[in-house]
């Protein structure tokens, strides 16, 4: 299930960016050395993977926690928001355990990024300065999806129960 991305946003330099101590952001493709597209497999790099869109043989390796939440780059029902908010509320309880989190979508920009900046939020940051943050460690354009801004900026449980009483 790739999405579709506005022609304009750049594939991103590096498969994965630390957004804060012991959490990443990324994806499953990045433009490499030599400027042409590369796959980003993780092994065991990370003692916690979450991801958002899986594509088969991009890792983790067997041992590694592995959660996946498939969600589109778009609209979010009440349900997926919520596995949204279970995804930030396990990478806080990882990286309070010392473990390094990876959240992942394909490019590591807009899901990857929801959940990370719900995860920062859930650690104290408002939400404009978790999207700053992303979009200064991973690319300025993270968050692109101005629909998560905004998911963000009225807070994950309160678009869930916006979003359940439109279904």
């Amino acid at each position: 299930m790739r999405t579709r991305r506005k022609p304009d946003v750049p594939t991103p330099e590096s498969p994965w960016s630390e957004v804060a101590p012991g959490l990443w952001m990324g994806g499953h493709e990045y433009t490499g050395a030599l400027g042409h597209p590369e796959f980003a497999v993780v092994r065991d790099e990370f003692d916690l993977v979450q991801t958002l869109l899986r594509l088969p043989g991009h890792g983790p390796d067997p041992g590694v926690r592995h959660h996946v939440w498939p969600i589109p780059d778009g609209p979010l029902d009440g349900t997926q928001l919520a596995g949204v908010i279970r995804l930030a509320e396990a990478a806080c309880e990882a990286l309070d355990e010392g473990r390094r989190v990876l959240v992942r979508c394909y490019h590591g920009y807009n899901r990857s990024g929801l959940v990370v900046a719900h995860a920062l939020i859930r650690r104290g940051s408002s939400a404009d300065a978790a999207i700053r943050l992303i979009r200064d460690r991973r690319s300025p354009w993270a968050l692109h999806n101005e629909l998560f801004v905004e998911y963000l900026r009225a807070g994950l449980s309160t678009a869930r129960l916006l979003e359940e009483l439109t279904e």
